[in-house]
């Protein structure tokens, strides 16, 4: 009965509402800031490379540490599992509207995050934020950024860990025969030690590593495309013909490719979404463009590349086993090209991404219940909710967590796109603002006066220690 309720929620919010909302507001973001994701492209790298500033001999946050935070969370479930759920469920056509979602998706990913810097706030840490907070401060709706506040802490404490525990738990299934229960106890014990401060090493750990597996990843990924150069015309060809019906042989038709495409985009690459600007508000920049150029520049690394790895490798290993989907379709495929070992270097590679995303996720929510009230009971009981939910996703079967993740993803997406919808155009004009001091032959520095109308922004008002060194070598 609930996944029956789950499935009709879907059903209306990812076939009418949500794909509505996400392209067409990615392309109207895309037209007014004139495809600011593609012609800002080199400066997106540019910016990477920027220092903060110190304060009382304590480094602030930098755009690249800000892009890794986001990157963390992105990088896992959605580019392994996910993408292997959308060829199954959509076909081959289902990775072209991933593309689509990428590239329109990046201009509302730049909205969403240049906002999240406008309207951050300071705390003993540095800097927090998100749309929460520019849902109140730009808006003056406190009621819709409890509401968002509430949909991203089910969403990204609850639901989001639950199928990565089941990405661990099926993954390893698959490799080593163990035992899915034990897994999801092991791990749930290792988050338990984690987000009640016993063993923090194991998350800095994860945060090193990630990134060196990832690497990895692609390296292995570039070398099935290599020793398989012929046929990727051929593959590029059958995503496209697919993405459009015109594939008679593929199953699922239009319909299922764009909205299996549209779902796994989205939760892969987060944008519009309204959580990597909570990692974007984080960072210590002179100007608030940087960050939104920086984690756009995260939708294509997250898509474009690594999504894109992981379907050219299943595409290219022909047609799956019978009933094979998610993470153990990857570890096949990737098998296919490279040996046994393969399936071994994705349960463990897996692992890591998908540990070091339920820290992430865990953050993600405590951060936001922090933004309705500080409370020390409602903290405890969301830890206690957040283990019982991975150890429930450990054990679960893949339809049911992936579509719970569906059904709060999507509530909490449209939440944050209504209001980009309504605010959005805030981020217009700081843009103008950016690009304004840059035809002049400076390096942008913000002040909130320099917007007409612009009003509760808390960070911008005075020039801090990095502003005037700014001001001063321009």
């Amino acid at each position: 009965m609930i996944e029956n309720v789950i499935d009709w929620g879907n059903t209306i919010l990812w076939s009418y509402v949500l794909i509505i909302l996400l392209v067409g507001l990615g392309i109207y973001f895309t037209v007014r800031t004139k495809f600011v994701q593609i012609t800002k492209l080199g400066e997106m790298f540019k910016l990477m490379k920027e220092s903060p500033s110190t304060k009382k001999g304590k480094t602030q946050i930098s755009s690249f540490g800000a892009f890794c935070i986001s990157a963390a969370s992105r990088i896992g479930t959605g580019n392994l599992a996910g993408v292997a759920i959308a060829i199954s469920l959509g076909g081959p056509g289902a990775v072209f509207w991933m593309w689509v979602v990428a590239l329109f998706g990046a201009a509302l990913s730049f909205t969403e995050s240049t906002l999240a810097q406008v309207y951050k706030v300071k705390d003993s840490n540095g800097f927090k934020g998100g749309p929460a907070y520019y849902m109140e401060k730009a808006m003056g709706k406190r009621w819709m950024g409890v509401l968002f506040a509430i949909l991203i802490t089910f969403c990204f404490g609850l639901a989001f860990n639950s199928v990565q525990a089941n990405t661990i738990t099926v993954a390893f299934e698959e490799a080593f025969g163990t035992n899915r229960l034990l897994v999801g106890f092991i791990l749930t014990v290792l988050t338990a030690f984690v987000i009640f401060g016993g063993v923090k090493r194991i998350a800095s750990v994860s945060q090193v590593v990630v990134p060196i597996m990832a690497t990895f990843y692609l390296l292995i990924a570039a070398y099935v495309v290599l020793i398989n150069i012929s046929e990727i015309p051929g593959v590029i060809g059958l995503i496209v013909s697919s993405a459009f019906g015109l594939n008679e042989a593929v199953a699922g038709g239009i319909g299922a490719a764009i909205m299996n495409g549209v779902k796994r985009g989205l939760f892969s690459n987060e944008a519009g979404m309204g959580s990597a600007p909570v990692a974007a508000a984080t960072a210590n920049v002179s100007h608030p463009v940087k960050q939104g150029l920086v984690q756009t520049l995260g939708v294509f690394v997250d898509t474009l590349f690594i999504c894109s790895a992981t379907a050219f490798i299943i595409l290219l290993a022909g047609s799956p086993q019978e009933g094979m989907a998610g993470i153990q379709l990857t570890q096949s495929a990737l098998a296919s090209h490279v040996g046994p070992w393969a399936t071994t270097f994705v349960a463990i590679a897996i692992l890591l991404f998908c540990f070091s995303s339920i820290i992430g996720n865990y953050y993600y929510g405590e951060s936001n219940i922090g933004f309705i009230k500080e409370s020390k009971g409602a903290l405890f009981i969301f830890r206690i909710a957040v283990l019982g939910m991975i150890l429930f996703g450990s054990v679960s079967s893949l339809s049911m967590v992936w579509n719970l993740a569906d059904l709060f993803m999507a509530l909490m997406a449209i939440t944050n796109l209504i209001a980009l919808l309504l605010i959005g155009k805030i981020s217009i004009a700081v843009l103008n603002d950016y690009l304004e001091q840059k035809k002049a032959g400076k390096d942008p520095v913000f002040y909130a006066s320099r917007i007409k109308g612009l009003k509760n922004v808390e960070c911008w008002n005075d020039e801090t220690e990095e502003t005037k060194e700014k001001r001063k070598d321009a």
